[in-house]
């Protein structure tokens, strides 16, 4: 069996600035990552990209294990921040490169807020916007980001997150709940591999 391709390529660092947002998700500034998600964390703009190969499994990442927040997880195909005067969907399209070596159409689904605390280590505190989309290709995972990768039906997935729910991050879990019971139709909707088009739709908030 040939061994998966991977690459080597650090696409961020601590001191990069965060866009800040109230609740409406609206612009009120910049700050540090690392500040960002000191103590209680503060507020900012950030997505969550699920991909789904074309028998509809899900890409999932662990998350590579030097990170600060919840390193060896397992969590969605892609997370990350936009960079100031950056898209929404232009930060999509350059992380999915940067940590996954892929290039896909892109939907956005819905934004959310939500707050997690990991230990002393530091909190998650986000204002998410939701993407789907959907390749034919595998990825090359880069390994400062990601330690494995792998695809996985929803029902499996459905049945992990029952039996082994801590081994997941906690926005995934959010998200994928709400992707099953409110938004499967979006999931059946989904931009053909090898699309162009692509959504960057500010749509709708929790």
């Amino acid at each position: 069996m040939s061994r998966p391709l991977t690459k080597s390529e650090i696409v961020s660092n601590d001191q990069e600035p965060l866009i800040l947002v109230d609740s409406n998700d609206r612009e009120i500034g910049f700050l540090d990552k690392t500040a960002c998600h000191d103590g209680g964390g503060v507020l900012h703009r950030a997505f969550s990209l699920f991909i789904f190969n074309p028998a509809g499994e899900l890409l999932l990442q662990r998350r590579a294990s030097g990170k600060r927040l919840w390193p060896s997880f397992w969590s969605n195909s892609c997370c990350s921040h936009p960079r100031q005067g950056e898209t929404m969907d232009e930060a999509v399209q350059r992380r999915m490169g940067q940590e996954l070596g892929l290039h896909a159409p892109v939907s956005f689904v819905y934004k959310f807020e939500y707050q997690a605390k990991f230990g002393t280590q530091g909190t998650e505190h986000e204002l998410c916007w939701v993407y789907v989309g959907q390749t034919s290709q595998n990825p090359t995972i880069n390994t400062t980001e990601i330690d494995e990768w792998r695809w996985i039906s929803a029902a499996d997935l459905d049945a992990e997150l029952t039996a082994t729910q801590d081994q997941f991050t906690p926005w995934f879990k959010l998200e994928w709940q709400r992707l099953r019971e409110e938004f499967a139709d979006r999931l059946e909707q989904m931009p053909a591999a090898g699309s162009t088009d692509s959504v960057d739709d500010p749509g709708q908030m929790e």
